[in-house]
């Protein structure tokens, strides 16, 4: 990759934000990237290679700070959480239940074999989405929280489970990967925390702020992406290694100067370059003169909808019911790890990659309904009335305020 492509990315990147900017039409700032990165892409122009590893690499590191960033803006320590963790993990198994029974219908009238594999898919939220999403939109309030924990659970589980579906003899190696990664996370957070209590953390941070080291920032980084070298050499998803060591900064206690330095680092550059290295890395040519594929795609991507959406017989409302069946990683995993091991129908892997984005334009849709009843400042309100103006008189300056100055 060059500097010239870089300036690409870069430029078409630019996309997420131009679409979003109408705030009427209440669009994610991360579906304009992925539209971009189609477009320069396998589907569209070619003028970037998503197989280049240096393209891969940073890819990578947008996608383990975009999963830490998330982590870090679920409120842990808010008892809230507490009761909207229950909900949410209730609601994601009742989601791989009615998974189970539709994934394998699917798998049965396509005759592929892959009932697991689609179970899998039906079943799973994607995190890296949903939460930027609801970020952008600054969607808060209990309902939305519970469906934060919901699309976080889903997702760790999925990416635990999707190595059992599509490549079972090394499914042992992925779980060992996968409890390491968490065990280290559970070690960083007492170490963490006990720097924390001791005021060595406080000093730090003061002593960075005069002499402007950033070391909070360097050192954030430092684990965060030992973490994800653990979880790479342990054959799982970095974005548990993300994901989980979010939620230890969360628990302990974000700086409001670290999230600043993140934010900076995260949705300035490197959360764009992934968002357009993930729709580059899309080949929905591979569809073209295969009707039932395409019909397997629209299938999983309509079946996941069904999914999800059946929770508002729970009283999930249902635009957060759908922007919940939002799914891309585990889908492109799938059809990567399916793909390399040769376990796939020719087409199959771009069937499941039409589902996904069958479910990214339903949660891009959602969403903004969404916005209108969850957004900042807003009260869920009857269908056709206006929703009241907040009733704080100071309302909090970020969604996600952190915890400590």
């Amino acid at each position: 990759m060059s500097f010239f492509q870089l300036s690409l990315i870069a430029t078409v990147a630019l996309l997420g934000p131009l679409l979003a900017l109408p705030q009427k039409w209440h669009l994610p700032v991360v579906l304009g990237q992925l539209l971009a990165g189609i477009a320069i892409g396998r589907t569209g122009l070619g003028l970037v290679d998503s197989a280049d590893p240096t393209f891969t690499f940073v890819a990578d590191v947008g996608f383990a700070l975009i999963m830490f960033v998330a982590g870090s803006h679920v409120p842990v320590r808010d008892k809230a959480i507490r009761p909207a963790l229950g909900a949410g993990a209730l609601r994601a198994g009742i989601a791989a239940v009615l998974a189970a029974v539709v994934g394998t219908l699917v798998a049965l009238l396509f005759g592929t074999g892959h009932a697991p594999l689609y179970v899998v898919l039906l079943a799973s939220s994607s995190a890296a989405l949903v939460l930027p999403i609801i970020d952008s939109l600054r969607l808060s309030g209990s309902k939305v929280l519970t469906t934060t924990a919901q699309v976080a659970i889903a997702d760790i589980a999925c990416i635990v489970a999707l190595p059992l579906a599509v490549d079972p003899p090394n499914a042992g190696r992925a779980a060992i990967g996968a409890a390491a990664v968490a065990a280290c996370a559970l070690i960083l957070y007492f170490v963490l925390r006990a720097l924390e209590n001791s005021g060595t953390r406080s000093r730090l941070h003061d002593m960075s702020e005069d002499r402007k080291f950033a070391l909070e920032l360097r050192i954030q980084l430092a684990l965060l992406f030992a973490l994800a070298g653990l979880a790479v050499a342990g054959h799982v998803s970095i974005m548990l290694a993300g994901f989980s060591f979010g939620l230890v900064v969360a628990a302990v206690g974000e700086p409001r100067r670290l999230a600043h330095q993140l934010f900076a680092v995260s949705d300035g550059f490197l959360g764009p370059v992934f968002f357009v290295w993930l729709g580059a890395s899309l080949d929905l040519r591979a569809l073209t003169g295969s009707p039932r594929m395409i019909l397997l795609g629209v299938c999983l991507g309509f079946g996941t909808l069904l999914v999800h959406g059946s929770l508002r017989l729970l009283g999930q409302p249902l635009p957060l019911a759908i922007l919940a069946a939002s799914q891309l990683g585990v889908p492109v995993a799938a059809a990567t790890i399916g793909s390399q091991l040769h376990v796939l129908e020719p087409g199959e892997a771009a069937a499941m990659i039409l589902g996904a984005l069958i479910s990214i334009g339903a949660s891009a849709a959602a969403g903004s309904q969404a916005a209108r009843a969850f957004g900042k400042g807003a009260t869920p309100a009857p269908q056709g009335a206006s929703p009241p103006p907040p009733t704080s008189p100071h309302p909090p300056t970020s969604p996600h305020p952190p915890t400590k100055a």
